[in-house]
């Protein structure tokens, strides 16, 4: 365990460039600088003030993270632990790898004197003492209950040895050990248990405003439901609220049925057209109940959440708009399962809360969905380390639909399934690029958050949108279609803004003439025996492709790059503005930058 008396905790800052002043500097381990002493029992408390943000580390147990950056390009984090071990690290790499992973270390020596460090691990998930020492030991105490340190670094360091925390996803790892070490490079992480966390270390630090009194709730719920034994279903409620005054929607945030946590994947609520007669009562799987005309009229979006993602509190000044005239009183919630192990006789009553006030604020907000219409008309092949796929809102859309002072978004949720690894929305005007709007560079699935943004982004007519994800299939050997299915793929960004206006959904297709022409170039051509039966369908002519052809991948690139798109500019009753959105132009989008580093390139030390 910790030592139980007085003992020094030693931080390791050397500098060293060669070989032989790296086993100097190794030498010199146990005349490291002396920076605090820990006794035990003598902090009566870890932390008199938990930091801003916590993040449990195992299922079991106390073990957590807690984390706050300074808005000057640091973050502050400090690690609870079980005292009974002998040390533990925090791994920060691409996607929770064990291997080219920034960590930091602390660990007890044979001698029982603790020592902390920034390590880092090679290819071959060996780990190894940085030179460069970026994480700053601020303080350490542990009690018979809990070890806890607390340390700070910068977002960039310029290290190359160190992960760059960025806006977006941060995969963190965990592990503990229960023996000592002399040195970090005895460390062997591949014979250590570790927990994976997904975090985003550097958000928008938006503190949470305090509700009035006039602010109540209301739960949208499935009632009760027996979950399918089947890997995705989408279920489908309907739900009578009986509002008959305007509210505004001024926060939003799961009920999730306890144990279900890890089935339920994402929820949306919308609201029913009030110029058509009320839905059926329906409880269900929405394949079924979506045939009704009544039922799939019910498509405005009020609330949306995906799995990892944390309450969303509106603006001051604006509020998403509910009851009163021209509002349905009918909503359809509807919920996307997934449940790959096929559990039988699982319950759930999970859903929604709304928190609304009859105090209406000044603007009303909406969801607008931009990316990438939910079809099989755009396919990933196989076996793919990185394949992008683009869906655009056309200036077009944006000066048909847009008023003429524009919008302003304030927050996003990036979305795909299991292949997307990097997302973003890139705002354009008067055919130059104006900057991104939201961007996750590490994304995962599994950890979807509806995000605040750092500053409100305002679009106006005639701007044009891009939506573009990346994905990874290398682990699938056959290809991925557009679709619903969590084993199909989508390219979605749901956007939050103010004030609401009649444009609901922005996204775009690849046109299902040129894409018949595709296949009919490659059955001619490419030597590709693909039947143009006018009863196959996209998916089946998709599936017919010999994907291990390496010139039919780039054909299909360079097909996506030129093609002409069928647009979705939809209002929020499904129906399109009226204009001809079939087969337009690939819109021109001009080069964006690619993120930077403060750093001098020059300077920094080469893996």
């Amino acid at each position: 365990m910790f030592p139980s008396r007085s003992h020094h905790f030693s931080i390791l800052n050397l500098r060293f460039g060669s070989k032989e002043a790296f086993l100097v500097g190794l030498a010199m381990l146990l005349l490291a600088v002396t920076i605090c002493i820990l006794h035990y029992g003598a902090a009566s408390k870890i932390q008199d003030k938990p930091l801003r943000h916590m993040v449990l580390l195992e299922n079991t147990g106390g073990t957590r993270l807690e984390w706050e950056t300074d808005g000057l390009g640091e973050v502050l984090m400090s690690l609870v632990t079980d005292p009974r071990g002998r040390g533990a690290l925090l791994g920060f790499s691409e996607r929770g790898a064990l291997e080219l992973a920034d960590l930091v270390v602390f660990w007890s020596g044979h001698d029982g004197e603790m020592f902390f460090a920034d390590a880092w691990t090679d290819k071959d998930g060996m780990v190894h003492l940085d030179s460069q020492q970026d994480y700053k030991l601020e303080s350490g105490q542990y009690s018979r209950d809990q070890f806890s340190i607390t340390f700070r670094r910068k977002l960039d360091t310029c290290d190359p040895h160190d992960y760059h925390i960025d806006d977006g996803t941060t995969h963190v790892f965990f592990s503990s050990f229960n023996r000592p070490f002399s040195s970090v490079e005895e460390i062997n992480l591949k014979e250590l248990p570790h927990s994976l966390r997904m975090v985003q270390l550097a958000g928008y630090e938006l503190p949470n405003p305090l509700f009035s009194p006039s602010v109540s709730s209301l739960e949208i719920i499935v009632p009760n439901v027996t979950i399918p034994q089947q890997e995705t279903t989408y279920w489908c409620h309907v739900v009578h609220v009986g509002m008959t005054r305007k509210h505004h929607i001024v926060m939003f945030e799961p009920v999730i049925y306890p144990g279900n946590e890890q089935l339920v994947h994402h929820m949306e609520v919308f609201q029913c057209d009030p110029a058509l007669e009320p839905p059926a009562q329906y409880s269900g799987p929405c394949d079924t109940g979506m045939k009704a005309k009544s039922l799939s009229s019910c498509r405005h979006v009020l609330a949306a959440w995906a799995f990892g993602a944390k309450p969303l509190y509106y603006p001051e000044d604006a509020g998403l708009p509910m009851g009163g005239p021209g509002f349905s009183p009918f909503l359809r919630i509807e919920i996307h399962y997934n449940n790959p192990l096929l559990l039988d006789n699982v319950s759930d009553s999970s859903g929604i809360r709304l928190h609304v006030t009859p105090q209406l604020r000044k603007y009303d907000a909406g969801i607008m969905e931009i990316g990438i219409v939910y079809s099989p008309r755009q396919a990933i092949p196989p076996s793919q380390a990185v394949f992008t796929l683009s869906g655009y809102c056309p200036s077009s859309c944006t000066s048909t639909a847009l008023p003429a002072h524009g919008i302003w978004v304030f927050a996003s949720q990036l979305h795909t399934h299991l292949a997307g690894r990097k997302v973003f929305t890139h705002l354009f005007r008067a055919g130059k690029y104006v900057q991104t709007l939201s961007e996750d560079a590490h994304y995962n699935s599994s950890f979807q958050e509806i995000r605040r943004l750092k500053n409100e982004v305002h679009i106006l007519p005639g701007d044009l949108l891009v939506t573009s994800c990346e994905y990874n299939t290398e682990d699938r050997d056959i290809v991925t279609l557009g679709g619903f299915g969590i084993s199909d793929e989508m390219c979605v960004n749901y956007m939050h803004y103010y004030p609401r206006t009649d444009l609901e959904l922005c996204k775009s297709d690849t046109s299902l003439t040129h894409l018949h022409k595709f296949f009919s170039f490659l059955n001619n051509y490419g030597k590709e025996d693909i039947c143009m039966c006018s009863q196959m369908s996209v998916i089946d002519q998709y599936k017919q492709i010999n994907w291990t052809r390496e010139e039919n991948i780039h054909l299909l690139r360079a097909f996506y790059n030129i093609s002409p798109i069928d647009v979705h500019c939809n209002t929020s009753f499904a129906t399109r503005f009226p204009v001809n959105w079939q087969a337009l132009p690939l819109p021109d989008v001009p080069p964006s930058p690619s993120p930077s580093h403060n750093c001098n390139t020059s300077s920094l030390l080469q893996p």
